[in-house]
């Protein structure tokens, strides 16, 4: 028989591996992970990954040491999928997640990229659970932390969770993109949401010399993890993280349904780069800022791309040793992705942290190198 789980010991021993997988991690964090219950959060039911969907868990079924060990492990927990609770599920579900309780390495993470300082008034965006807000406060102070959430059941459950804790932050519910200008400005934004761009609130509700943490995302599901300084004029600069982490983007910016794919006549040609360059973490990324409004999936004879905006959509296979790619629609969605790649290789296919940003609520670019390099315009 298994000893029985302590949820202080398991912790303290959470907070050792996440210290031990980011070497370079502030001691505070470290020390949050440490004293915020996760159980608490957590609650009773969770999702989790089967070959065809998600499974639901549930406390009373797995019994309470086995639980505690699974909310202790340092993984994400999705908690809702495509807007129904664990709660309520009684059977696999196929689906989205739109809601999870984030890995607990990566809420540190996160934090500490942020460069937070105690004393600094923080915006979050994506309450979710509440765990990620607890681990701000425990930081920070409550009375420090802003936390809004998008979703009005997933708000109100957060509200529980950190008062059960003892954190009393200022929770708002409403759309993050717009900031929460009741309680701004703030010194920092940071997500536990990915955007496809920057809103034009968190710009204005920023202190001079604010800072925006989140990570940039798209329609093709490919993420950077950066965090971006406010300069006097208004413009914010960073440069993205080696991190390969993803966030649910925020539902405002989430993809449209995906039709089902019906292959168009249009030109045929031989590609000039190979498709497997978009399962690279940078590759992808790379694609998805040359087509920002195309979603991307792979299938077991190549890639198919299927702009959501006008219907364009291409799609490659195997012809020998190359590749042939079809297209169809006004966009020639391949051209736009192979330029980007080719854009990429030319610099020497580097990895994210030789990408940067500049943003203005108005216009954002992302580019490698320096701001002369090779750049994309972000999807305003």
């Amino acid at each position: 028989m298994l000893p029985a789980a302590d949820p202080a010991a398991l912790r303290r021993t959470l907070a050792e591996q996440v210290a031990a997988a980011h070497p370079s991690l502030a001691p505070g964090w470290r020390d949050a992970v440490a004293a915020v219950p996760r159980e608490v959060f957590l609650g009773a039911h969770a999702f989790r990954p089967t070959a065809t969907g998600w499974e639901p868990v549930h406390r009373e079924e797995v019994g309470e040491q086995e639980w505690l060990r699974m909310v202790y492990e340092d993984r994400t927990w999705v908690t809702q999928v495509d807007g129904q609770d664990a709660a309520d599920a009684t059977g696999p579900l196929a689906g989205s997640p739109t809601s999870s309780a984030t890995l607990p390495s990566l809420v540190a993470r996160t934090a500490d990229v942020a460069a937070l300082r105690p004393g600094q008034k923080v915006l979050e965006v994506g309450t979710g659970t509440g765990y990620s807000t607890a681990v701000l406060c425990h930081q920070l102070g409550a009375q420090n932390v802003v936390s809004i959430e998008y979703d009005p059941t997933l708000a109100a459950s957060a509200v529980t969770h950190l008062h059960a804790a003892g954190y009393t932050p200022a929770l708002a519910t409403g759309d993050g993109l717009q900031g929460y200008r009741e309680h701004a400005d703030y010194d920092a934004v940071i997500t536990t949401c990915a955007v496809r761009t920057l809103p034009p609130s968190w710009f204005f509700q920023l202190n001079d010399g604010g800072t925006i943490t989140t990570t940039i995302s798209g329609w093709m599901l490919a993420s950077g993890l950066i965090r971006l300084t406010l300069d006097d004029d208004g413009t914010a600069h960073g440069r993205f993280e080696d991190d390969t982490i993803s966030y649910t983007l925020a539902r405002p910016h989430e993809r449209p349904p995906t039709p089902v794919f019906y292959p168009l006549d249009g030109t045929t040609r031989p590609t000039h780069t190979d498709p497997a360059l978009t399962e690279t973490w940078a590759g992808r990324f790379v694609a998805q800022l040359g087509a920002p409004s195309a979603q991307l999936m792979t299938t077991s004879t190549g890639i198919i791309l299927r702009d959501v905006a006008t219907g364009s959509h291409a799609w490659t296979e195997p012809d020998g040793p190359a590749w042939t790619v079809h297209q169809h629609g006004p966009l020639r969605l391949w051209d736009q992705v192979e330029d980007a790649l080719t854009a990429w290789q030319k610099a020497g296919a580097p990895h994210l942290t030789e990408f940067g940003m500049t943003a203005t609520p108005t216009e954002q670019t992302v580019w490698i190198g320096s701001p002369t390099g090779p750049t994309w315009h972000l999807p305003l």
